[in-house]
């Protein structure tokens, strides 16, 4: 099986060691010592988030533009919000799903389907079958999260076991990574966790803070969840969020002295359609220099979606123009299980 854990693993350990490319854009500040007197509370912790926590199996066409990246067969963890069976995760565990089935806490096995994407915060919400009652969690503030903050990490293993490791927030900083996106406030965590992917970050009481995402060497990037109910809404009737969508070039942009470097181009995207190859160097947008990627991520992003964009690249020694015309994720990318 082709995991999309090992992916979101290998992306992640990638991101942390280019500069600039999915590392923080603000100087880290140490992490401080883990008080074990948090351990003590993981149980309760448990106790009100366990039932919640789900295990999710996903199956993707072949052909669709994220398989050849994250892969076919996919598991991760959700959390349920809602005694309907609504569940939210990470979104790369069920992008593109075409089958999915949770398996619950005492082993039962439940179709779902995938109700939309969020790409700006990386959440994705999904429906169990059956129309409940289903247990759900509390779903708490990430916005009072300090560093220090004791926590749990609450997921489901591929085998069905529900794991629960203590952990603590160490940094809450601004994330930019090479897929196009950027946090401006990720909870950073440790230690990691076995089954990271869409796993509940919990505080002492048991209430959903964050969403696990990635893993940052011997830490993890857990989505705030505060993003979340501003987008619920929309994410569940129309399955995307109702804001205009940021505009999408389909690079894997890391930092380079002199510009932005393109680490890769993804297949379905604008900038391959437009010549964008992998090694070139991005030195100005639009007539202005490209300072970093997040400076190159903003530009980018004040563009609308169908905007068309000049790009000057440093090209085997040579300076081109390249234009490209952008895209919105939602036309390339299957965000919602079709009826």
């Amino acid at each position: 099986m082709k995991r999309v854990a090992l992916v979101a693993l290998a992306l992640a350990l990638t991101a942390g060691a280019a500069p600039g490319g999915g590392s923080a854009a603000a100087p880290r500040p140490a992490a401080p010592r883990f008080d074990p007197r948090g351990a003590s509370e993981v149980p309760t912790a448990v106790a009100r988030v366990g039932s919640a926590v789900v295990g999710l199996r996903a199956r993707i066409p072949p052909d669709r533009p994220s398989a050849a990246t994250l892969g076919v067969e996919r598991w991760g963890s959700g959390i349920l919000v809602d005694p309907d069976g609504t569940a939210v995760t990470v979104g790369y565990v069920v992008l593109e799903a075409t089958a999915l089935e949770a398996v619950l806490r005492d082993g039962r096995t439940v179709p779902a389907r995938v109700l939309g994407h969020d790409f700006e915060s990386g959440l994705a919400l999904l429906r169990l079958a059956g129309g409940g009652a289903y247990p759900a969690a509390t779903v708490g503030r990430s916005g009072p999260v300090a560093p220090g903050q004791p926590a749990s990490i609450v997921g489901m293993t591929e085998d069905g076991r529900l794991a629960a490791v203590p952990a603590s927030v160490t940094a809450i900083r601004r994330f930019v990574a090479y897929w196009e996106y950027l946090l401006e406030r990720a909870l950073i965590v440790a230690p990691t966790h076995p089954a990271f992917g869409g796993a509940a970050l919990v505080d002492p009481d048991g209430a959903l803070i964050g969403v696990v995402s990635l893993r940052l060497d011997r830490e993890h990037l857990a989505i705030p969840i505060d993003l979340l109910p501003p987008v619920r809404d929309a994410v569940v009737t129309r399955g995307r969020p109702d804001r205009p969508p940021r505009s999408w070039l389909g690079v894997r942009a890391v930092a380079v002295e002199g510009g932005v470097g393109i680490a890769g181009v993804s297949p379905a995207g604008p900038a391959h359609a437009a010549g964008l190859r992998h090694g070139d160097i991005v030195v100005r947008f639009n007539d202005d220099r490209v300072a970093d990627v997040e400076d190159f991520y903003r530009k980018l992003w004040r563009v609308g979606v169908g905007g068309a964009i000049e790009l000057t690249v440093l090209r085997d020694g040579r300076l081109e123009t390249i234009t490209v015309k952008t895209k919105d994720r939602h036309a390339v990318f299957q965000f919602r299980t079709p009826d």
